[in-house]
Formats: C-alpha cells, sequence, structure tokens
C-alpha cells in the first residue's frame, strides 16, 4: 500500500487520521494544521494528486516519478524539495543499500515519497509525536527529524565500512590473492556512500543561511547545526575510507611487486644452481669421456695399428688416459667448473 501514514497535526498533536488523499485534503480545509503525508513506492496517479492539490512545482514532481536522483535541495516559491539517499548496512553481505526519499515540504504539509526500507520513518513520526512541542514548529521541524533520522542512519553503516576496512588491512598481509577485489568492491561503495553523504553538507548550510529570510524558530537553528555536526563528521569518515583504501592498493600493489620479485630472485638463485650443477656434470664427463677416447681407438683389434708389438705400448695409453684427465681437471678447475 502506498499510503503508509497520513496524519493531521494541531498545535503538536495528531488532530485526524484520514484513509485516503482526498479526506486528508478536506480535513485540512477544516483544520488549521498541517499533513504529514507518508507514501512508500506510490502510483503515479498518488504523486500527481499531491502535486495538484499543493501546487508543486512540475520539474520536482518528475524527478520524484522518475527516482534515480542524486542527493540535493531545491526551492520553489514556499516549497522545499529534498532528495535524500539513505544507506543500511546489511551485515550477512558485507554491502550498503542504498535508498531514495523525496520529501516536499510547504507552510502546511509535508509529504514523503520513500523507495526504499531505509530511512525509519516510523521512528521519525514517533519520536516527534512524543515531543508536541516540537512538532508545533510545523512543517520545517518535521524536515529536520528526517534529515536527523537519516543521518544516525548513516552510523551503523560507518562502522560497518570501517570494519571491512579493518578486514582487508589483516588480509593485505596474509597474501590473500582476493583481497585485490574486495578493495576494488569496497572502494565503490565508498565512493557511493561519499555522493550521498558529501551534498548533505552543502545543502544543510543552505537551510542554515535561509533561517533569518524565512524566520526560522530559534530551536530549530539548535536541532539543524547538531544535525550538520553530525554529517560534517560522517562526510570526513567517507574522506578517511577513500584514503585509506587508495593506500591499500598501492600497499597491495608493492607487496604484489615484493613477492614477484623475491619469486623472480629466488628462480634466478636456482637456475643459477642448477647451471653450476650442470658446469660440474659436463666437466667430469669430459674428464672421463677422455681415457674412454684412448681406451676406444686402442681396442679397435685392427691387424696393422701402431704400438700394438710396441713394449711401452701399453703403459702409454694408461699414462695418455691420465695424462687427459688431470689436464682436463687442472682445466675445469681453474676455470671454477669444479
Amino acid at each position: 500500500m502506498a499510503l503508509i501514514d497520513n496524519a493531521i497535526y494541531v498545535d503538536g498533536r495528531r488532530a485526524a487520521t484520514p484513509k485516503t488523499l482526498d479526506e486528508t485534503y478536506e480535513v485540512m480545509k477544516a483544520n488549521n494544521g498541517f499533513a504529514w503525508i507518508g507514501m512508500y513506492r506510490p502510483s503515479e496517479r498518488e504523486v500527481r494528486s499531491v502535486a495538484a492539490e499543493f501546487s508543486l512545482h512540475h520539474l520536482a514532481v518528475e524527478d520524484a516519478l522518475k527516482g534515480h536522483q542524486r542527493a540535493k535541495l531545491e526551492r520553489f516559491d514556499d516549497i522545499l524539495f529534498v532528495v535524500l539517499r539513505p544507506a543500511r548496512y546489511i551485515d550477512d553481505e558485507e554491502r550498503v543499500e542504498f535508498g531514495e526519499l523525496h520529501v516536499f515540504v510547504g507552510p502546511d504539509f509535508v509529504a514523503t515519497i520513500r523507495h526504499a526500507e531505509s530511512p525509519n520513518l516510523a521512528r521519525v513520526r514517533a519520536r516527534m509525536e512524543s515531543t508536541p512541542e516540537l512538532l508545533a514548529l510545523g512543517p520545517e521541524a518535521v524536515l529536520y527529524a528526517i534529515l536527523d533520522q537519516v543521518v544516525d542512519e548513516y552510523g551503523p553503516v560507518v562502522a560497518g565500512l570501517e570494519n571491512d576496512i579493518d578486514e582487508i588491512e589483516d588480509q593485505l598481509f596474509d597474501g590473500d590473492q582476493e583481497v585485490s577485489r574486495r578493495i576494488y568492491a569496497l572502494s565503490r561503495e565508498v565512493i557511493e556512500f561519499q555522493r550521498a553523504t558529501q551534498p548533505l553538507v552543502g545543502m544543510l548550510e543552505a537551510l542554515q543561511r535561509g533561517f533569518d529570510k524565512y524566520s526560522v524558530d530559534v530551536e530549530l537553528h539548535h536541532h539543524l547545526r547538531d544535525v550538520l555536526d553530525h554529517t560534517l563528521r560522517v562526510a570526513e569518515r567517507g574522506d578517511a575510507f577513500r584514503q585509506l583504501l587508495d593506500n591499500a592498493l598501492i600497499v597491495h600493489s608493492t607487496l604484489v611487486s615484493q613477492r614477484q620479485n623475491d619469486e623472480t630472485r629466488r628462480l634466478s638463485e636456482t637456475s643459477l644452481a642448477q647451471s653450476e650443477e650442470v658446469k660440474k656434470i659436463s666437466s667430469w664427463a669430459a674428464i672421463l669421456f677422455a681415457p674412454s677416447l684412448v681406451g676406444t681407438i686402442y681396442g679397435m683389434n685392427f691387424t696393422h695399428m701402431p704400438e700394438l708389438k710396441w713394449v711401452f705400448g701399453y703403459p702409454f695409453a694408461l699414462g695418455l688416459m691420465l695424462t687427459m684427465g688431470f689436464g682436463l681437471y687442472g682445466v675445469f678447475k681453474k676455470n671454477g667448473w669444479l
């Protein structure tokens, strides 16, 4: 159902709870109060009904119908149009879910169009109804309460992102191969979080500048300043997260390069060691080959061969084998192959 909660407030107290939008318009005319209309994913007909009743600007209405708007604050005569990007941290999936909330604020009405589960506007309404002196300040008091709720709900998101970044820092030095993908995914969420929170600072400062011009109650001054302080802290945390993740990428790149260098050095050392072994094996093979060559020649058993009937033929052959073997050993030893 699109119409979640709908009430007419007089002097800060709920005077009526109309069941339909048409009934709301009728009751408003009979009471000197303001309407707070809460809708969840309304149809185009319902949005245009509210737009026609309260003379909403057509550009703001089109934005509300299309959705997917950036956080912003626009004023059309005496009507404010506010787009907020609430967020919540889904712990089981370790991700941030972003919503969208459109708020129309006029002299005698507040209309909220929510496109996601957050923020919890029922909590805002209960809080305001429990403090009728604050609710009696009118629609702008409701707007500031909604802003406060949205900023408060950023708190668990900040805590969740901070925990994820801490885990990434541990993964960096554990050699986890998936850490780079997690850093990129988390960086996208932090960037989206910054897009949701950073415009809020300028929006709240713009509201602050309009205090005197639009005769905003002093009590609301204090509430808005408190919301602005919290928003600045949230925005600063978002900037810090972005910097930490940038640093994490640099550290990860450095560690990967270091591991590659270590692996290259290890392979080079292994290759050198293998080369030394090949030299030794080749040297001994050459040394053993020399006497084998001599022995093979003298073992051919041809009838006519030199030294066959020479008395010193056998000692000469043995001496030649030893001389060639020791000669090659000396050469290889001198060159460092043995």
